[in-house]
């Protein structure tokens, strides 16, 4: 062998290690590439799977929420109702004399020389005290002012329920 042939043979003998180096390296670095695709696919699988429970989670905590201001709604939505029907009724008993306003008045106030007798008479019965029946129409005013406020307290209360109910 002529010393060109032999350098040529450690050359390739120097060539075919490498590559079979190479090829070792490769086939190393490739299990360690599909072992970290592997755990990466694991890792992400779980992290999925927490933020899937994490949102039908929070899913049924909105529903639930939602439920419970409904079934509240509908609770002061009749007792709306309910205070509307007795102010109507009130109201109703009034316009037909059915029924009668009266304040009582101050016996020690001399002021007021109001002579209104304390006997019973046709309409009801007064026990000693002295009163004096309201104009019909200023009931009636007087009635729309309480079915205001009644109306006010009911939405107060509605309110206050949803916001207890929202900020827990």
């Amino acid at each position: 062998m002529t010393p060109g042939q032999t350098l040529a043979a450690i050359l390739l003998a120097m060539a075919i290690s490498a590559v079979g180096t190479w090829k070792v390296q490769d086939w190393r670095y490739d299990g360690k590439l599909a072992d970290q695709a592997g755990q990466f696919q694991k890792d992400l699988g779980l992290v999925s799977a927490a933020a899937a429970k994490q949102a039908r989670d929070e899913t049924n905590k909105r529903l639930a929420l939602e439920q419970q201001l409904a079934g509240q709604d509908q609770q002061h939505t009749r007792e709306l109702s309910d205070a509307q029907r007795s102010q109507a009724l009130l109201r109703d008993r009034l316009a037909t004399a059915d029924v009668r306003l009266s304040v009582l008045l101050d016996a020690t106030d001399s002021a007021s020389d109001c002579n209104v007798p304390t006997t019973p008479g046709a309409v009801g019965v007064v026990h000693a005290a002295r009163r004096a029946q309201l104009n019909p129409a200023h009931a009636q005013r007087i009635i729309a002012i309480t079915d205001d406020g009644d109306r006010g307290l009911i939405a107060l209360r509605a309110c206050q329920a949803y916001v207890r109910a929202v900020a827990r």
